[in-house]
Parts: structure tokens; sequence; C-alpha cells
């Protein structure tokens, strides 16, 4: 009878802490109000002002020169399939570790009013790469095995 106790509450711990928490996950819907590329973009935020969101566990090619980085393949189809993807909707964040970049940008796992998960969806379709940087690490597995399928599959980038 202990040892059932035992592990009912370990299954209760483990699902309990599987559920991310109020501070990490918002209820709130952002209106998109620009894109920059594949893996950025601007929120109204809700003090009605602009607010750069950078995608969590994605790289992107870049879909434009800037400084010292150059156009990468696949980047401006990239920042197109972006756009379709986001303009004039609305977005659900969620937050890791860290909630800010040292550029000061917003980072964070998006979704889709659809329920589509826009990290992995990127991933998924070729679009984007898997780029880790600890501590916001929490899909960062799901990430490496969507880039995988994706490679495997010559999809996006990967052709």
């Amino acid at each position: 009878m202990l040892k059932t106790q035992h592990y009912l509450l370990l299954v209760i711990f483990i699902f309990l802490s599987a559920i991310p928490s109020p501070s990490q996950t918002s209820s709130k819907w952002y209106q998109v109000s620009k894109i920059v590329d594949g893996d950025t973009f601007w929120i109204i935020n809700g003090k009605n002002e602009n607010e750069k969101i950078r995608l969590i566990g994605v790289d992107a090619p870049e879909s434009r020169k800037s400084g010292k980085k150059e156009i990468g393949y696949y980047g401006k189809e990239s920042k197109i399939y972006l756009e379709q993807l986001l303009t004039g909707k609305k977005v659900r964040l969620e937050y890791d570790v860290s909630k800010y970049d040292r550029y000061k940008r917003t980072l964070a796992y998006v979704y889709l009013e659809n329920g589509t998960f826009l990290n992995a969806h990127l991933i998924k379709n070729g679009y984007a790469s898997t780029m880790t940087v600890p501590p916001n690490v929490r899909y960062a597995d799901q990430f490496v095995q969507l880039q995988k399928e994706a490679r495997e599959k010559k999809k996006g980038l990967w052709k």
C-alpha cells in the first residue's frame, strides 16, 4: 500500500512539473505588427507598444544583408513563409528561463490561434534550423528530432 502511494505521488509530481507556470505562459493574444525575418517579428504588447519577439530554439537564414551578415540560402523564403503565417494574425507567447536576449528582444515560444506551435512548425517544414542557447532548452530535444526529419525529407532549406 505504501509503495503504491509513493508511485502515485511520483506520477502526480511528474504531471504537475510538466505544466508551465503562469509566469511562463501567457494566456493573452498579441497582434503581430511586422515581420523582420524568418525567426523575428514585432507584436503590439499589452502597453500598446511595439515589442520585438525572437523565436527560441530557432535560427532562420538571414533574409537581408545587414552589417557583416549576408543573405542566407533560403532566407527570403523563410521570411515570406513567416509573413504568410503571421500577417494580420494574433499569437500567444510562452517563455523559458531567460525572457530577453543580449539585444533586448523578448525570447518566446509562439503559438498561433489555430494551436500551431510556430517554433516547431518552422523547423519541421525546413524554414529554420535548430539553435539551442542555454538556459532556454525546454523543447531542444523535440526541435533536434524535427530538424532530423526535415533533413531526411529534404524539406525547405535542406533541399
